[in-house]
């Protein structure tokens, strides 16, 4: 009876010792599945824009209606053929609709309070828009506006706009070029630390930012768009977390 209980005792032990050394295994080799290393990838890229969008308005002032919109009217054909005469084509031409305000003239009061006040008159206002991929040429005129103000056309002209009409192709194109960027960093670490890179366990994109080129531009968490320079620089970063082997 007594040979049986430490027979039964030592087949325990052994069954106890060997399932502690194969949960100890296995912690130790899910520990090393869980061996992974997290590496930025960036890309950055130069381009020029290549649509611009130009807008100007011209305003008229006059106490009578009728006669407000026919010389706003008179104003817009003006326009239109000063555009036309330096080479716009007339689909990049965009007219707003006539914008009407009615403007007062006022005095005031001891206590600064508007004390009475009288109708100044009618101010018409209209936009013309111009969308253009030939960015020199709308540049150019766009300093040359100020020519109609020798005709008598109350204008303003509002800085252009630079855009980039491949911008899905060229963020596609980054988007690959961080990855790699991404890949070769981890490969690196994993080199220098005597390891080995395995697969890749998840991506994500960062933020897509398009600045003007050597500005001290800031960058935005929500990613910036700069508009107000031809010249661009885009920048893309991706964050990838690798196996190690």
């Amino acid at each position: 009876m007594k040979s049986e209980r430490i027979i039964v005792i030592s087949i325990l032990s052994i069954a106890l010792i060997i399932a502690s050394a194969i949960a100890g295994r296995s912690v130790i080799n899910r520990n090393i599945r869980n061996q992974t290393i997290t590496v930025t990838g960036m890309a950055e890229r130069n381009f020029v824009s290549d649509l611009i969008v130009w807008q100007s308005q011209f305003t008229v002032k006059k106490f009578n209606l009728t006669e407000a919109y026919a010389e706003l009217k008179k104003q817009s054909e003006t326009t239109r053929q000063f555009l036309l005469s330096k080479g716009v084509n007339k689909d990049e031409i965009t007219f707003s609709a006539v914008e009407i305000n009615r403007d007062f003239s006022y005095t005031y009061g001891p206590n600064g309070n508007i004390a009475s006040s009288t109708f100044d008159g009618f101010r018409l206002t209209q936009s013309v828009k111009i969308n253009s991929k030939n960015v020199s040429k709308i540049e150019t005129i766009s300093r040359e506006i100020t020519e109609l103000i020798n005709q008598g056309i109350e204008i303003t002209s509002l800085a252009p706009e630079y855009y980039y009409t491949k911008l899905a192709d060229l963020k596609i194109e980054m988007l690959a070029e961080a990855s790699n960027d991404a890949y070769n960093r981890a490969e690196t670490m994993a080199k220098n630390g005597k390891g080995k890179l395995g697969g890749m366990v998840d991506s994500s994109m960062g933020v897509f930012q398009i600045i003007a080129q050597n500005s001290s531009e800031d960058y935005s968490w929500g990613g910036s768009y700069n508009t107000t320079s031809k010249l661009k620089t885009a920048t893309i970063t991706v964050k990838s977390r690798y196996q190690l082997k």
